[in-house]
């Protein structure tokens, strides 16, 4: 019988919900820790995860046995459930609905881990809003303005 082999390698990009309710600088490193022990427990191998107070990007090595949507939910619940119980914030917390998964080849592998660990220096040049439909755009992904996620510097009064 013949084996299958496969390398895919996804960007999972989602955004919190309330504005009031960032993610703290002082205790990302823990979440973002957490999130990557999710990824590796469901079987999949984390490559990076980062992000600044209203985004974050996961990098990961899928294992194509789980559907993308199955596993973003997890992420997303158990994160939320982390953030509640070990009371690392001080607001109701909450995703955002919603996500981007977006695939890259093997070859840019460190690329994608580099531009991800980068994620602070990053956003002092660049807003997610505009990250986010650049990505879009650079993967030729039709999107509804109305359904892109709620972005902050749209909602500053």
């Amino acid at each position: 019988m013949a084996n299958s082999y496969r390398k895919v390698n996804l960007q999972i990009v989602f955004a919190v919900k309330n504005r009031r309710a960032l993610l703290h600088k002082s205790w990302r490193p823990e979440l973002f820790q957490y999130i990557a022990g999710i990824i590796n427990k469901k079987g999949h191998y984390s490559l990076a995860v980062n992000g600044v107070e209203d985004h974050i990007h996961i990098f990961l090595d899928y294992n194509c046995r789980e559907l993308i949507e199955d596993l973003v939910r997890e992420i997303k619940k158990n994160s939320n459930a982390f953030i509640k119980n070990k009371k690392l914030c001080p607001y109701k917390f909450e995703w955002q609905s919603g996500y981007g998964v977006f695939s890259h080849g093997y070859r840019e592998k460190d690329i994608i881990i580099n531009y991800i660990k980068n994620q602070e220096a990053h956003h002092r040049k660049e807003s997610f809003r505009a990250e986010y439909l650049a990505i879009l755009k650079s993967f030729e992904i039709d999107f509804n303005q109305d359904y892109v996620f709620e972005f902050l510097d749209l909602l500053e009064p």
